[in-house]
């Protein structure tokens, strides 16, 4: 050993520089320590394992606490069912739920969920300060009891879904997801699915990076925990910001696994999830790519479900991506006999979204002639006397036979029974405008045709003949008295028809008046049409004599020659 006064001054200066540095290192060491415990406090495995290592010693029961559990519990055998939610239990409820006892932690978890399976009651807000507690807990229990409870408040209710997130409990939900229990998984998510139903509890979800987890729980092996997963991100997907933090992390590929899975519900949910996402048209290349047509194909293949939600569903994803880039690779895919067979479904669902699923198809040219074929039409001549009453699928029919009308097997069209269907759904009275638009629309666009005018001509007797002349002559609606008065103007010249037309003469020149003093040229021109040709007719022409027909001809005529002039001296004008 040596004293400090035997060493010269270059020794001294040598131990002060060691001794600085190794007071450095000493200090970093601790410093990353502290740092290191720091990250392993914070470690989820610690919470899920703390019940394991509180087994290690016996928690003390506090004396407060020992008082608070035995004043708890003779307000359980007197009292509970007059106040369970008084001042009294509210505070017991609290020292139980914050103490480190897990006992005690059991009993108000078990109060909570007897509450919420047996009172239909609003829980107030104090009440919501002791699930931190309870949510946070390392007794697996205490989880398990106080997840479900709160999943039964919000399933009923009896809980603000936007309080519980602005109370702090999403942390604790969200830690309970990475439990390694499946029914603290479920509950979990089941929480998460309820609390997914408002834009600003979504945001909070996406913002608090819940989205991993659920994706890991959605490919869970327990089938309840798989479903409220998958639940919760079909929520999720409600929302156009979480859409895009779903695509980033790789939703799309498990969502479209999902729809092969055998639980329906898995199904469905997924199916619904990836139809939202796939209304948003800025999705549609992540959901299609050329290279791979999984999605696609197993959308198509889910149309033969036999459960009608599933094939619904399936219909309107099909329906968000039918750009017209694959529109044409549905067809190809097979998809008409499937569609065929969902329009004679006893579902409302499923008839509604497959028609207006082949309402999309029909609108690309290619497709129409594939579309226009015998199965087809008579199915949508029976859907149509099946249910000439629902507006979605009269509208729906109309649109898509008049679309098919422009191809070159409109004959076909003219042979089926959807003609006699179109024109039944007319006399329906309690018909939509809407709907009545439609049929109307494609069944003046038909009788441009002589083939199909013919056919309608058959099928026309004196309510059909009223009903169109009423149509053609109310104010409320131009379009659909527009489209009635040009069905009316193509059938003139048949026998038939003109007898059946004398008798409303006094509503044909009513509403022939109103057209020649309408404001569009298009009425004008087509009131003077239909005037020129029912004036071939002897009892017309006599009759428009009577009513001064040609007086207010001649008004039209002046005020059309009136404009010519105006127009002409606008364009000489304009060329000076």
């Amino acid at each position: 050993m040596f004293r400090m006064g035997q060493l010269c001054g270059r020794c001294m200066q040598l131990l002060r520089d060691f001794i600085g540095f190794v007071q450095r290192m000493s200090s970093d060491l601790v410093q990353g320590i502290k740092a290191c415990l720091t990250l392993i406090s914070k470690c989820s495995c610690l919470k899920q394992n703390g019940s394991k290592n509180r087994q290690l010693y016996k928690p003390i029961l506090q004396p407060h606490e020992r008082v608070t559990a035995q004043e708890f519990l003779q307000h359980i055998e007197r009292d509970f069912e007059m106040s369970p939610l008084g001042k009294d239990p509210l505070e017991a409820l609290r020292t139980l739920s914050f103490s480190e006892n897990p006992g005690l932690q059991q009993s108000a978890a078990l109060y909570y969920l007897h509450m919420s399976q047996h009172m239909n009651l609003p829980l107030p807000v104090e009440h919501l300060e002791p699930f931190y507690a309870l949510l946070s807990s390392a007794d697996l229990e205490v989880q398990q009891m106080s997840s479900l409870s709160l999943v039964n408040f919000l399933l009923e209710g009896n809980i603000d879904k936007e309080l519980v997130v602005q109370m702090g409990l999403l942390e604790p939900i969200l830690d309970l997801l990475e439990s390694e229990d499946p029914t603290v998984q479920c509950n979990s998510c089941a929480c998460i699915m309820t609390l997914a139903v408002s834009e600003s509890n979504r945001e909070a979800i996406g913002a608090a990076r819940g989205i991993t987890p659920l994706l890991s729980l959605a490919k869970s092996y327990d089938p309840r925990v798989q479903q409220n997963a998958v639940g919760a991100i079909l929520n999720l997907t409600q929302s156009e910001k979480i859409q895009q933090v779903l695509c980033k992390e790789g939703a799309l590929p498990v969502l479209a696994l999902l729809l092969e899975s055998p639980d329906s519900e898995v199904q469905y949910y997924s199916c619904a999830a990836l139809s939202n996402v796939a209304a948003n048209v800025q999705h549609h290349k992540d959901l299609l790519r050329p290279s791979d047509r999984f999605l696609l194909q197993t959308l198509i293949s889910l149309l033969s479900s036999s459960v009608d939600k599933v094939s619904s569903q399936a219909c309107v994803c099909l329906r968000n991506l039918a750009t017209s880039d694959i529109q044409a690779e549905m067809v190809a895919e097979n998809a008409l006999p499937k569609l065929c067979s969902l329009l004679a479904s006893g579902s409302e669902d499923v008839r509604r979204a497959s028609i207006a699923l082949l309402w999309i198809l029909s609108q690309h040219p290619p497709n129409q002639d594939t579309l226009a074929c015998a199965e087809l039409l008579q199915s949508l001549g029976m859907l149509l006397a099946a249910h000439k009453t629902d507006p979605v699928i009269v509208g729906h029919t109309a649109c898509i036979i008049k679309n098919l009308s422009l191809c070159k097997n409109r004959q076909r069209i003219t042979e089926s029974c959807c003609v006699e269907g179109l024109l039944q759904t007319m006399l329906v009275t309690e018909a939509q405008e809407d709907s009545l638009r439609y049929v109307t629309s494609c069944l003046a666009e038909l009788a441009k045709q002589e083939g199909a005018m013919l056919h309608m001509v058959q099928w026309m007797d004196e309510p059909l003949t009223k009903c169109l002349v009423r149509l053609a002559g109310q104010l409320e609606y131009p379009e659909l008295s527009f489209h009635a008065a040009s069905i009316i103007q193509h059938m003139i010249g048949h026998e038939k028809m003109m007898l059946l037309w004398k008798h409303h003469t006094g509503e044909i020149q009513a509403y022939l008046k109103n057209f020649l003093t309408h404001q569009e040229v298009r009425f004008q021109q087509l009131g003077i049409s239909t005037f020129c040709r029912l004036r071939a007719d002897p009892d017309f022409s006599l009759a428009f004599r009577k009513s001064q027909m040609a007086k207010l001809l001649e008004q039209v005529h002046q005020q059309t020659e009136e404009t010519q002039e105006l127009l002409r001296a606008a364009m000489c004008h304009e060329d000076s």
